[in-house]
């Protein structure tokens, strides 16, 4: 089905998204994320912790510029795609930025059309640390599963309702950590989040992201949508994780994945990760898909 690593670069900017889909699903299911070429190093931490619960073969990474749909694509043939038309890859990293905006913007349309194929999926961003096998922590037939952005310590067993709305008028429910089931009630969260993020475009006064149009989707179409909030003990918010010490002692040995979030930087995020004995690329790179990049 593929060229080999050699061949004509070319063919790689025909390989569509479908074709991806159906090479990397396993079970129906697909775990993606979206990555530009300054993130490469995060890409390479998160598939070391993902290799290490034996769901490599079931990612699918959408390259958000070419260098990085041929860099993955030359180790690691079929696991990257590109859906036209390519964001600037220059600013598509800064957080706040039109560019980082055009980026994440795209996120709703790629799974909406991943869904349309009939998968699962599984979304993660990059910045992210797999502890344990996430999908066991996928209970019942729900449409749309996500967590709580907000660094409040709630009770081990939380409601996995959406949480009431903050100050905002909104919930603070993350856009990181998102699986999805085909069905028309996640498709309809997708169709609202695309809306949301049309309704409030970025501009220079208002430096739109696209969390707020996802929890505005969440919020809209809460009535029509079987939704489920998972675990804080296991999917923690950055916020909690990397600043309550006591929580983390109390939580111990119930951690599935890790944000690095509520912190902005490369060097800081590499950093905070190496502190925490989570920057798996220095002595393991050999475990990731990708080997040493």
């Amino acid at each position: 089905m593929f060229p080999n690593a050699t061949s004509s670069l070319a063919k790689w900017r025909d390989y569509t998204l479908s074709q991806a889909a159906s090479f990397v699903a396993k079970n129906g299911t697909i775990i993606v994320c979206a990555v530009s070429q300054p993130y490469l190093p995060f890409l390479n931490n998160w598939l070391i912790s993902i290799s290490r619960q034996k769901h490599q073969d079931q990612v699918l990474v959408i390259a958000e510029d070419y260098a990085t749909l041929y860099k993955v694509n030359g180790r690691w043939p079929g696991h990257a795609v590109l859906v036209p038309p390519a964001p600037d890859s220059q600013t598509a990293h800064k957080f706040g930025s039109q560019g980082f905006f055009n980026f994440t913007s795209r996120r709703p349309r790629h799974l909406l059309h991943i869904l349309e194929l009939g998968y699962n999926v599984m979304y993660n961003d990059v910045d992210m640390v797999w502890l344990k096998d996430p999908f066991p922590y996928l209970q019942g037939d729900h449409d749309v599963y996500f967590t709580d952005d907000m660094a409040a310590v709630k009770p081990l067993d939380h409601s996995h309702d959406l949480p009431p709305p903050g100050k905002k008028g909104r919930t603070y429910i993350c856009s990181c950590m998102i699986f999805l089931r085909p069905t028309d009630g996640a498709k309809l969260v997708m169709k609202k989040w695309i809306e949301e993020l049309q309704a409030e475009p970025w501009s220079k006064a208002k430096k739109a992201n696209d969390q707020p149009a996802f929890n505005w989707a969440l919020n809209k179409t809460a009535g029509q949508v079987d939704l489920y909030l998972l675990p804080q003990s296991a999917f923690p918010t950055g916020g909690l994780y990397f600043k309550n010490q006591t929580w983390v002692e109390e939580t111990k040995g119930k951690h599935v994945i890790i944000h690095n979030n509520y912190i902005t930087g490369f060097e800081k995020k590499i950093k905070r990760f190496r502190d925490f004995g989570l920057w798996l690329v220095d002595d393991h790179a050999v475990e990731s898909p990708l080997g040493k990049l």
